[in-house]
């Protein structure tokens, strides 16, 4: 499944990561992450001390790649609507979920203070990162000046969390796609002219 260019430590990481969004903590055995990796038992810990190492690894690559994709939009050209817009509209594999916000109801994963660390940090992330631009945007004018930009950040945050659930819970995209354009509808800076 995986390159041959990648290293065996780069594979069991890939091979987790994966397994952890489709199976969650408990669901991704050793076994099954190296056979989905293509490595055998010694070279897994060779690399890692045991599966919450390897795990920790995974999601701290996920949660990278989480704020890497947001920073894209968020950090990119235009006006503060624009880029919110873009970080709500970019490509998304909406019936798979969040591959962080499922690790969330992973109760093991929850509990266990390593594991949910970058979960966390990521999250606090994007919602601190989703108010300073909402903030330069009310104050820039590109945004109503009532908003209150950590209260909208978490509503952003909020919105795509939940249309993740309730677009699998329905198994189709629309649950997510009507959330998202609800939002914008409501943080679109024009629709005060249509009033």
């Amino acid at each position: 499944m995986y390159s041959g260019l990648m290293s065996t430590s780069e594979r069991l990481i890939e091979a987790t990561r994966e397994l952890l969004w489709e199976r969650g903590y408990v669901g991704t055995s050793p076994k099954a992450i190296q056979q989905l990796a293509g490595a055998g038992q010694g070279s897994m810990y060779h690399h890692f001390t045991g599966k919450p190492d390897l795990a920790l690894a995974a999601v701290r690559r996920t949660a990278e790649e989480m704020r890497a994709a947001a920073a894209a939009s968020l950090d990119g050209p235009g006006t503060a609507y624009e880029r919110i817009a873009g970080y709500l509209l970019r490509e998304r594999d909406v019936l798979r979920g969040c591959p962080l916000g499922r690790l969330t109801m992973d109760p093991d994963v929850i509990a266990d203070d390593r594991l949910r660390a970058p979960v966390e940090e990521t999250l606090d992330w994007l919602r601190g990162r989703l108010a300073s631009v909402v903030e330069e945007g009310t104050e820039r004018g590109e945004l109503s000046a009532a908003l209150v930009p950590a209260d909208i950040a978490a509503t952003i945050v909020a919105t795509v969390q939940g249309g993740y659930v309730l677009a699998r819970a329905s198994g189709s995209p629309a649950a997510f796609d009507a959330g998202v354009r609800g939002l914008l509808t409501l943080l679109d800076p024009s629709a005060d002219d249509r009033s």
